[in-house]
């Protein structure tokens, strides 16, 4: 498409304003020869094409577009290169003065003045050099009108390319001018400050973001990366990052740009690329005895809610699996799951953890000060293992923060909103650490209103062979050593081991036992030492089976040997008539002991 088609409203402009002033019909053709403004008859004519639409077939416009030269015709009746019309005896022209029309270095068209009377040709004969110096000057005026509304285009594209770039971007944008008014901002902007495009533009940014440091960056020239900055605007409290910049025009500050995100999303991004938690789901958590069911199933239930979670058990019973499920299993799940060890953390330091510091708070402190794990864990849940060792002093600020729901950094009198979750365990008795005034009675209850209890090992003993189970397969494909099995001598002395450390123990004791075994099966001298000397499989009692009555020992050796023999042939129709058989009593007889014992199930389970 030829330039002057692209600009056919303003060369019609032109061709109407030359016949207004010289009082002739005025034609524009471009250079494909069709006609793209014109008055009188030409006007009608728009978007025919002159002389056949041939270049080169040797006529007026043709000629003038090939040699770049203006023509005068002053009898166009009786000149057959004038036009095709003239051979043809139908033209209705007199006489015209034509030039070409120049656009960066190219003839783009032609314009020409045209007389269909005898006073009109008259005239151009007498001031053809004027007409055409008008011409040429109105070519001018016409090619500098199409060079300012291309540069307008061109802005204009520009500027919705920007516009959708900055459109596009994640993080708020907002940019002010000299005199620090707002002047254009993208649509996350508008929904972080929650005001309207309409009602930022034009407006101050004190007046939005009181104080903000952006204003000191049109007076120093000086931008900032990554600032932590809050503000108030209502009743709506934004706490974000920002980076400015300077915008500078000829060594001169006509404005800054800011980019900003919300620190919680700050916090979070920080959170996935920092941490590897594997999202954990209640059916990850081995076990089917009833105790482990019932509290899973009270976990279930209140996972949904966001009321704060207290865990007790003893040490290695699964607390925090129990955390982490509950966490991924409720509406927090896609936000941070942090944990903290309350005892693991030096006291010295422990207060800066949890709730962070400003710059300068003290000896050795980052310089732009660093946030605590409450404020890591906004949006999401934070765990805090063994919180009977938390300090009486930090157990007033974990107070504070419980009942406000506002963080205040160490050496910071500013209060940062979070909106967190809290799931405490421990393995001590809080209630008799209140007694003695070791723990705050008021925490203890803002920690404790919903209680759950994780049972030690020794009180679901029918999950120990599962966890075994689980575990060597665990650690054969991480050490990549092909044991099959426990050997029924290893497996009952861990179903009647007491487990004080209970499924942690459990799992080290059988890492413990892959790494040492040399052979298919992991026999008695792969368990670690502590754990043969407390039972004996040879008959002798144990110190804990010493105490116990004769028929209490004899019912533990005769599961003993059930299990034994079902781990051996199978839990199958036909391996039970097998074992009855072995044991020389009733399929019968057999069923109602493995009932008695609780062995009574055709899987694998216990």
């Amino acid at each position: 498409m030829s330039i002057l088609r692209d600009f056919q409203e303003i060369t019609q402009q032109v061709a109407e304003a030359i016949s207004a002033a010289l009082q002739v019909e005025t034609e524009i053709v471009d250079d494909t020869m069709t006609i793209i403004a014109g008055t009188g008859k030409y006007k009608e004519r728009i978007n025919l094409q002159e002389e056949g639409g041939e270049i080169d077939a040797g006529y007026l416009y043709g000629r003038v577009l090939r040699t770049n030269q203006p023509f005068f015709i002053e009898d166009a009746r009786s000149d057959p290169s004038y036009d095709p019309s003239v051979l043809e005896g139908v033209t209705e022209e007199l006489a015209e003065l034509c030039t070409p029309i120049h656009y960066k270095g190219k003839v783009i068209g032609v314009i020409g003045l045209i007389a269909f009377n005898e006073t009109q040709r008259r005239q151009l004969i007498h001031n053809r050099l004027a007409y055409l110096t008008f011409l040429q000057r109105m070519t001018e005026l016409l090619t500098g009108k199409i060079a300012e509304q291309e540069a307008w285009n061109e802005w204009k594209k520009t500027f919705t390319k920007l516009e959708t770039l900055i459109e596009s971007i994640h993080e708020g944008i907002i940019a002010i001018d000299d005199q620090g008014i707002v002047i254009t901002c993208n649509r996350t902007a508008q929904q972080l400050i929650q005001r309207s495009k309409d009602e930022l533009i034009g407006t101050p940014l004190g007046e939005i973001w009181a104080d903000s440091p952006m204003l000191q960056v049109l007076q120093t020239g000086s931008g900032y990366v990554e600032q932590e900055e809050i503000y108030q605007l209502g009743d709506h409290e934004m706490h974000f990052i920002v980076t400015a910049r300077p915008i500078h025009v000829d060594d001169r500050v006509t404005g800054v740009v800011a980019s900003f995100r919300r620190m919680a999303d700050m916090r979070r991004l920080a959170y996935v690329l920092t941490n590897e938690h594997k999202d954990l789901y209640f059916s990850e958590i081995i076990g089917k005895s009833r105790s482990l069911a019932l509290v899973i199933k009270q976990a279930e239930q209140v996972a949904r809610g966001t009321s704060n979670i207290l865990i007790t058990g003893e040490s290695g019973t699964g607390k925090g699996m129990l955390a982490a499920a509950i966490h991924f299993a409720s509406n927090r799940r896609s936000g941070p799951f942090i944990i903290v060890n309350c005892g693991a953390i030096p006291e010295t330091l422990l207060e800066s953890e949890l709730f962070g510091y400003v710059a300068g708070a003290f000896t050795g402190a980052k310089r732009e000060g660093k946030a605590g794990k409450f404020e890591l864990a906004d949006g999401g849940t934070i765990f805090l293992d063994e919180i009977g060792d938390l300090p009486l002093h930090l157990q007033v600020k974990l107070l504070h923060v419980l009942q406000s729901k506002q963080v205040e950094r160490v050496g910071s009198n500013q209060l940062i909103p979070v909106n967190i979750r809290v799931i405490s365990a421990t393995n001590k008795n809080l209630e008799e650490m209140v007694r003695d005034r070791e723990f705050r009675e008021d925490l203890y209850f803002r920690l404790n209103v919903i209680p759950l209890h994780m049972p030690a090992l020794r009180e679901r003993v029918e999950d120990i062979p599962l966890l075994m189970d689980y575990f060597l397969a665990k650690y054969r494909d991480l050490l990549n050593h092909p044991i099959l099995d426990f050997t029924p001598e290893v497996r009952a002395l861990f179903m009647h081991y007491h487990w004080p450390g209970n499924v942690r123990e459990l799992e080290n004791a059988i890492e413990y036992a892959v790494n040492m075994e040399v052979s298919p099966y992991i026999g008695m001298d792969s368990v670690p030492m502590r754990i043969r000397q407390h039972h004996s499989v040879s008959g002798i009692a144990s110190p804990v089976e010493g105490d116990q009555p004769l028929k209490e020992r004899l019912q533990r050796h005769e599961r003993q040997i059930l299990y034994s023999m079902l781990q051996q042939y199978g839990h199958s129709l036909e391996a039970k008539k097998l074992v009855a058989e072995k044991l020389d009593i009733g399929l019968a007889t057999l069923y109602r002991k493995l009932e008695g014992h609780r062995l009574l199930n055709d899987e694998k389970v216990f």
